[in-house]
């Protein structure tokens, strides 16, 4: 059996489909249904349960679950605008340092998800302390828990990889609303009129041409179980492209993918200032030395892929905001 928290969201539901789509079926779906529209996410996968996050780690802890194979820890508070610090850290930080001492103490292999989002306005992205910067409560608590295993990780019984996700775009992330990737958000800006609405000058960026690495979730769920099926490696790995795009360019492609649209800027957002990255790009170094070898799709590559899916199913999914994300 695999665990798979946070299996209704977006990267969860992915890693699920992915596992099946491996012939596993015996897949444990860790989740809070309490947005309840996110079971779509797992209605066309194969689970073998379905419970709680309190509840998982309960179990796990009475040995009810039986043998684990392995947990692939998504689950989380991800809104980059919270900024309630109990409730940030008790679901970033404190949970999954009890779900680390869990598969610590039976030695069950845990991928987790951490954030791009640790090393803020910086312009360094490397696996190094030096570079982590967090300006937001989000970012502060995925590096809590990338620092707890730092300094547990030489006596650790288990394999521990952290995933530094850059930013990732896809099927399945409708319900996140504001948190929602920009190429969503543009898509239904694009659905309700032809104007699509980007930053303008900022942070000695041009209109639009702030940059991020944007990362296909196909990829990412891919790196998710290259490292399941290679539990030699532990640690911290960015999970990008290796590559800045500019948002000009998503929205270029949306344009060019739908055959109309104009692009529209607007002035930067006060609120934003200092506590905006305008530039991203993943360090993919120790991935790569690890032997993950595979190449990533580029937005022009990607972009249309998803767009194509959302025409398909986006009409059955929640609605997100229409702003650019603050993400």
């Amino acid at each position: 059996m695999i665990a798979v928290t946070g299996a209704a969201g977006f990267v969860g539901s992915h890693l699920v489909r992915a596992l099946n789509e491996r012939g596993r079926g015996q897949v444990l779906a860790v989740d809070d249904l309490a947005r309840g529209r996110q079971f779509r996410n797992l209605a066309d996968c194969e689970i073998l349960d379905l419970l709680e996050p309190e509840e998982f780690l309960d179990q796990l802890e009475s040995g009810a679950l039986g043998r684990v194979e392995a947990v692939l820890h998504q689950g989380a508070c991800t809104d980059t605008m919270e900024w309630d610090g109990r409730r940030m850290l008790r679901a970033n930080y404190a949970y999954s340092k009890r779900l680390l001492g869990l598969c610590d103490a039976q030695r069950i292999p845990l991928i987790y998800a951490s954030s791009a989002a640790v090393y803020g306005t910086g312009r360094e992205f490397r696996i190094d302390p030096a570079c982590e910067r967090p300006v937001n409560l989000y970012a502060y608590s995925k590096l809590l828990f990338d620092r707890h295993l730092r300094q547990r990780r030489a006596k650790l019984r288990c394999p521990v990889v952290g995933l530094r996700y850059f930013n990732v775009y896809g099927p399945r992330e409708q319900h996140k609303g504001r948190m929602a990737s920009i190429v969503y958000q543009l898509y239904r800006q694009l659905q309700a009129g032809s104007r699509l609405r980007l930053f303008g000058e900022y942070g000695g960026c041009a209109p639009g041409e702030q940059r991020r690495d944007f990362v296909w979730v196909g990829d990412v769920a891919a790196v998710n179980l290259w490292f399941l099926e290679h539990p030699e490696h532990s640690g911290l790995f960015n999970l990008g492209t290796g590559r800045a795009q500019s948002f000009n360019e998503v929205a270029q492609a949306l344009i060019a993918h739908a055959g109309r649209g104009e692009i529209e800027y607007r002035d930067f957002p006060e609120e934003l200032v200092g506590r905006y990255q305008v530039f991203t790009c993943a360090d993919l170094s120790e991935l790569r030395a690890a032997g993950y070898t595979a190449p990533f799709l580029s937005v022009q590559e990607g972009v249309p892929r998803y767009l194509s899916w959302l025409e398909k199913h986006g009409g059955e999914e929640d609605s997100a905001g229409t702003e650019p994300s603050a993400t």
